[in-house]
């Protein structure tokens, strides 16, 4: 890596700063012994996600995390350090960057943050295995829904039957 000057040292660490603080999930990599088609391919793969992938200096990722979320992970940052970071769906994160460490065994999961919890690699794990936030939405939706939907319909059949009883007792009237 170049030598950066405080200029450029100040805007990664802002631009950082800025991205932990939006970002509702952050997961750290060791990228040893991926070499830049890998890496590149990891980063494009995030990125049709709408996901990043960077490689900061540990002491910019450490001042960069400051006040975030992500300080409580903050013990992460020795050896070199890869920062996925996803903005909405935290599981999407997780997924993509698992499915590429499992075609490319050199990535290494070395823990992140999701909403605002520090994880272990074992529990980024979890995660993947987890639905989507719109298949997540979905069924939440579909349990609500449920229960209104059956008591409309037991609304319904009261209110039918009610008409039906009203119905014969008006024709037993008219036979009489």
């Amino acid at each position: 890596m170049k030598e950066l000057n405080k200029e450029e040292k100040i805007k990664i660490v802002s631009e950082l700063q800025g991205k932990f603080g939006k970002a509702k999930g952050v997961v750290f990599t060791d990228y040893r012994g991926l070499n830049v088609e890998e890496i590149t391919e990891l980063r494009n793969n995030l990125r049709s996600s709408a996901l990043d992938y960077r490689v900061v200096k540990n002491t910019l990722a450490r001042r960069a995390a400051e006040g975030t979320p992500v300080n409580d992970a903050a013990d992460i940052f020795s050896g070199p350090v890869g920062i996925a970071i996803g903005y909405d769906d935290p599981v999407l994160l997780v997924k993509k960057v698992l499915e590429f460490g499992r075609k490319n065994k050199k990535l290494d999961i070395r823990g992140g943050v999701i909403e605002g919890d520090v994880c272990s690699p074992e529990q980024i794990s979890t995660i993947s295995e987890l639905p989507s936030r719109e298949v997540q939405l979905s069924i939440l939706v579909g349990a609500m829904q449920s229960p209104l939907s059956k008591f409309a319909g037991l609304l319904n059949s009261t209110l039918s039957q009610f008409i039906y009883a009203l119905e014969a007792l008006k024709n037993k009237k008219g036979e009489s």
